[in-house]
């Protein structure tokens, strides 16, 4: 993928991974007009967990570490009010930021190296059995077709989407860039928690 260079931001109290689905209901003009000008030119912006602020109002600092964002579906059935559907592309990391006149957060950023990817093995099959389990029930609702339960980017991505995570250990995950090692973690986790539970320890 070629430099993003400079693109506007979205600090939103969400984590978006690539290849991840993100609704989104917006109506602060700042953003109905960033909205508009990336569907006419087909470019992305960029979607940042917030550090500090909030979602509305004054511009929030957002994490340096975020994730490319691609409108793939919208709709405006009420004036003023625009939902789109997002997804994640490739990640990235914030260079230098300018939070503009009208409220809007514009970056230079520079993409991040594409994450290690291997097939899911063994001993981490249990959480992508959950993955698979979610998806048998959600399907398309949650994620964008194809399915990949044997990569260990793709299965460790969804289940960091889905997972009641705290927003920062999902900051983290999404930073980490390693498939395999970010899979090992969420089923350690896993296994922790089912323990925790009485359950078996197995997923």
């Amino acid at each position: 993928m070629a430099t993003p260079g400079r693109i506007p931001l979205f600090p939103l109290d969400t984590v978006l991974f690539p290849g991840g689905l993100l609704p989104l209901r917006i109506f602060e003009q700042r953003y109905l007009a960033m909205a508009k000008e990336c569907l006419r030119d087909e470019r992305p912006f960029g979607v940042c967990l917030i550090r500090e602020g909030a979602e509305v109002g004054a511009p929030a600092t957002p994490e340096e570490v975020g994730c490319l964002a691609r409108i793939v579906n919208w709709d405006m059935q009420q004036l003023g009010l625009l939902q789109i559907v997002v997804q994640g592309a490739q990640r990235f990391r914030v260079l230098a930021r300018e939070d503009r006149s009208d409220g809007l957060v514009v970056a230079s950023v520079e993409p991040l190296p594409e994450e290690i990817d291997s097939p899911v093995p063994e001993e981490l099959s249990g959480a992508r059995r959950l993955l698979e389990r979610i998806a048998a029930e959600h399907g398309e609702r949650l994620f964008a077709k194809p399915f990949r339960f044997e990569s260990c980017v793709w299965v460790g991505a969804r289940l960091a989407e889905v997972l009641p995570l705290p927003l920062e250990s999902k900051q983290r995950l999404l930073e980490l860039g390693d498939g395999p090692r970010r899979l090992e973690i969420l089923q350690r986790l896993l296994t922790q928690t089912s323990a925790a539970r009485g359950g078996s320890g197995e997923l």
